[in-house]
């Protein structure tokens, strides 16, 4: 019975391992390779989890400072510091609430879906490289489109000179133009109207400092100063015209007119009888040729210029002119003043400009010649404009005038009459809101010249 036994047994149990190797293969005693080869995949599987950096847990910080564990993701905008006294990493939020969103629908324990919401930094890399590309495309085309549409509103230089050869028409430099506006004027040839017209023209390029200077290298400029003795007025006006803008403020024109005897010939001009509108394009040209060049100056003094002026200041029907003497007296005495008190203060005791300006003996020949008296009755000029520049003249001579004023009981009854009137006015201008307005301004210098006088 014993040996029956133990065979009964025996075949019992290999019935109940062939039932399990069947149920389940991967606890089949048969196959032990595959059941050590799903064990190493499982084990690999959890260590490229824990070894990957992309696949992390994310942290759920809080507005209060929490320890950040190894292997923990923290969301963008987090507030992160190092306790030195624990050692650890401690995240929290940040104050505003709009990184609350950032942890919307996550979960603790939550893997990172790096296919939808993160990206490797190889990811990163390659769309910079792409965003790159597609910056300089788009640069490139929107200068592509911007070279094409100035192409489309401008043509090339070389393309409208062609146009213009074909036209017979040339482009002229400004040089060429006066050479040939000079040509035209100085023709027997050219009619009057013609000879007008490019003295007109003329003038407009003169105003440049370069072309009035560019006007001596070819001998403009001494045909233009020769025209002002035409028989024809308008020749002489637009003359005038020309000159006056040329040696505005130009130092080299200016000294090249005295040589070419334009000062002469400008006075004569205004000594003899002419149309008062040739007489102010002519006194124009006076004033340019005066202002900052003492040397000038001094030959207006020598040439008898301020009897020139007297005698237009006292012509019937002249008052325009008088306004403009005057205002060029003024400008005179004041350039001489303003040019010794530089010289003073930059400590200068003989410099060139300096010597030049004290051999115009203005003011002398002022008082000599009666300007003192001629000055104080333009006074009774209408205009405001005329009245303010005589009081500035005054104030101005009233250094070399004080004793004439004193005596002259016109001008006090003048300046009295002159005070009521603007006093008035200014009180109009207090009452629209004008403190500082321009009859305020008057009343202030009647004021003090009557103040001066007394």
């Amino acid at each position: 019975m014993a040996p029956l036994g133990m065979l009964l047994g025996l075949v019992v149990a290999s019935c109940f391992t062939f039932c399990l190797s069947h149920q389940n293969p991967e606890f089949a005693l048969t196959n032990p390779e595959k059941s050590r080869t799903k064990e190493t995949e499982r084990k690999e599987t959890t260590a490229e989890e824990e070894l990957d950096p992309e696949v992390l847990e994310v942290f759920h910080p809080t507005h209060e400072w929490q320890p950040l564990r190894p292997g923990q993701s923290v969301p963008a905008g987090s507030h992160i510091r190092m306790n030195f006294r624990t050692g650890a990493t401690e995240v929290k939020l940040p104050n505003e609430d709009k990184f609350r969103n950032t942890l919307k629908g996550s979960k603790k324990g939550k893997r990172l879906d790096i296919n939808a919401n993160t990206y490797t930094s190889q990811d990163l890399k390659s769309a910079l490289v792409k965003f790159k590309e597609g910056t300089e495309m788009e640069s490139s085309k929107e200068d592509k489109a911007r070279q094409a549409e100035v192409k489309r509103l401008f043509r090339p230089i070389e393309e409208l000179k062609k146009d213009f050869e074909e036209l017979n028409v040339v482009i002229e430099t400004d040089m060429q133009i006066m050479v040939r506006l000079i040509n035209k004027f100085n023709s027997s040839s050219s009619s009057l109207e013609e000879k007008i017209a490019a003295l007109f023209d003329l003038e407009y390029y003169v105003h440049q400092m370069d072309n009035a200077q560019d006007l001596l290298s070819f001998g403009g400029l001494q045909v233009v100063i020769n025209g002002l003795n035409s028989t024809e007025p308008l020749v002489k006006e637009y003359a005038a015209f020309v000159l006056g803008a040329a040696f505005s403020s130009n130092p080299k024109v200016q000294v090249e007119a005295i040589e070419g005897g334009a000062l002469q010939k400008l006075l004569v001009i205004l000594a003899t009888e002419q149309p008062l509108t040739a007489k102010k394009k002519v006194l124009f040209a006076l004033c340019s040729l005066l202002r900052h060049f003492p040397y000038a100056q001094q030959q207006f003094l020598k040439l008898g210029g301020l009897q020139v002026l007297r005698s237009l200041v006292q012509e019937k029907d002249t008052q325009v002119l008088a306004v403009r003497v005057v205002t060029l007296l003024y400008d005179l005495v004041t350039e001489k003043m303003f040019a010794e008190e530089e010289a003073e203060l930059a400590q200068e005791t003989s410099p060139e400009k300096l010597q030049q300006y004290r051999q115009v003996h203005l003011l002398p020949d002022l008082r000599e010649q009666g300007w003192c008296e001629i000055t104080a009755h333009l006074l009774e000029l209408p205009e405001h404009d005329a009245r303010e520049k005589v009081l500035q003249t005054l104030g101005a001579l009233l250094a070399t005038c004080r004793d004439h004023f004193h005596k002259d009981p016109q001008l006090s009854s003048m300046l009295a009459s002159l005070q009521a009137e603007y006093q008035a006015l200014a009180a109009l201008e207090l009452q629209d809101g004008e403190d500082e307005g321009y009859f305020r301004e008057l009343l202030g210098s009647i004021n003090s010249l009557l103040k001066e006088l007394r």
